[in-house]
């Protein structure tokens, strides 16, 4: 019977507690598949971009990739899974569809590793500059077969209008608007990543202000290193910098300059930044593959650069002008747990918290309430009771004492039925 106890905490633990991490990558493809009269076949050419591009997919091993600047036909979306995502054994990629909308030369494109992400669903909206590409995943958690319940992620994707004057700043304050207005009449609190190239010289425009600063707070965005001020030719930011991985060429294709703006950008909601719903930003892993913040106003493989293998440095160079930007989410696996919640019709649970944990919760019985505070590991490190004499209860629990890391709540009644809340001690 002892070892039967321990194999059914072992296996509950296992399903309350375990957690997985998700790699997320945007990047700029520079014209892929698409020729015009500077980015030809012969200064860009596909058989190149194809081997750089495997190079870097095989290296950062992206979970959810999205990019910018893929030519507009079904084809080319397709060729990119097949020539440089499901290659050397990989097979379980799979991608949005392709939308062009806004009827012009470039589109957005989404790939995804279908072993841990479904996609639920995809939205498109057009903008006089181009499509704003909406993809809704789920996550396909050790037990969905057994509790149909999931946690979802969304992932917004623009492109915004490129140049530097007033004419410029209008038509990317408008897309952005067009963005924050949807997710209005949306008005729902979620995991949301919104990300692209948004040919933003500082985080005052109010194109990027749209973002950060939308008048409904519930769904304003947060940048994921909160490194905000003026990007372009700026030193300060060198570490940050995603443009251009070019100072001089020989071709018109690839912008020149060197590393000196952030137009490449991953930014999160408050759910995330937070942890609230299963999805976390984990803190530090924001960054621009390739940039090692000793390239200002320089290209990207002048010198030395250690912050990544040579060949991979090699193979951004010649991809692109614009480098990808990678973070990466924690997953807690802790969907599904709720199997017996019914006796709650609601719950709110404080989160993050500090020194006390505030939660309420609206019962369909008066009913005595056993609450636990349970680390990662799944060990009871905090315990009491409550006795409801009403159907709504409103309670705060001690938590100065914890670490600062992941715990979580677990409420239950005189009849064994228990609901599980995940929470973050700062």
């Amino acid at each position: 019977m002892k070892h039967l106890l321990i194999a059914v905490f072992v296996l509950f633990s296992t399903a309350l507690f375990s957690q997985d991490t998700l790699s997320i990558m945007h990047y700029n493809l520079m014209y892929y598949g698409e020729n015009t009269s500077y980015c030809t076949a012969a200064n860009n050419p596909l058989a190149t971009k194809d081997s750089c591009l495997k190079k870097i997919i095989q290296y950062v091993k992206p979970d959810i990739f999205t990019a910018n600047e893929i030519s507009p036909s079904t084809t080319t979306h397709q060729h990119i899974l097949d020539a440089c995502m499901n290659v050397n054994g990989v097979t379980y990629y799979s991608k949005g569809a392709m939308t062009n909308l806004s009827n012009t030369d470039l589109s957005n494109g989404m790939f995804y590793n279908s072993q841990k992400l479904g996609l639920l669903s995809q939205s498109n909206i057009p903008t006089s500059v181009r499509d704003i590409n909406i993809y809704k995943f789920y996550y396909k958690s050790a037990n969905l077969s057994a509790t149909h319940d999931t946690a979802y992620l969304t992932c917004i994707v623009m492109h915004l209008k490129a140049g530097s004057t007033a004419d410029n700043e209008t038509e990317r304050a408008t897309q952005t608007t067009t963005l924050m207005n949807y997710l209005n009449t949306l008005n729902k609190k979620d995991n949301y990543l919104v990300m692209g190239d948004f040919n933003v010289y500082t985080s005052n425009e109010q194109c990027f202000q749209n973002l950060i600063n939308y008048t409904n707070a519930d769904i304003r965005f947060y940048d994921p290193p909160n490194m905000l001020g003026d990007w372009n030719s700026n030193s300060s930011f060198a570490d940050y910098h995603t443009q251009s991985t070019h100072s001089t060429s020989t071709s018109d294709c690839p912008a020149t300059g060197g590393m000196d703006d952030r137009f490449d950008h991953i930014l999160e909601s408050e759910y995330i930044k937070n942890g609230t719903n299963h999805y976390q930003y984990i803190a530090g892993t924001w960054k621009p593959i390739g940039q090692d913040g000793n390239h200002y106003n320089g290209a990207i493989n002048s010198g030395t650069n250690n912050s990544a293998p040579s060949d991979i440095i090699t193979a951004l160079f010649n991809m692109s002008d614009h480098l990808p930007v990678n973070l990466k989410l924690l997953v807690d696996q802790s969907v599904g747990i709720n199997k017996t919640e019914n006796f709650i019709s609601n719950i709110w649970v404080e989160n993050p918290v500090k020194d006390e944990l505030y939660f309420s919760l609206s019962l369909q019985k008066k009913s005595k309430l056993s609450v636990n505070i349970l680390n990662l590991l799944g060990q009871i490190i905090f315990s009491t009771e409550i006795q409801s004499h009403e159907i709504s209860v409103n309670s705060i629990v001690p938590v100065s004492s914890l670490e600062k890391g992941i715990y979580f709540l677990q409420i239950s009644d005189e009849s064994n039925n228990s609901i599980t809340k995940k929470f973050i001690k700062q």
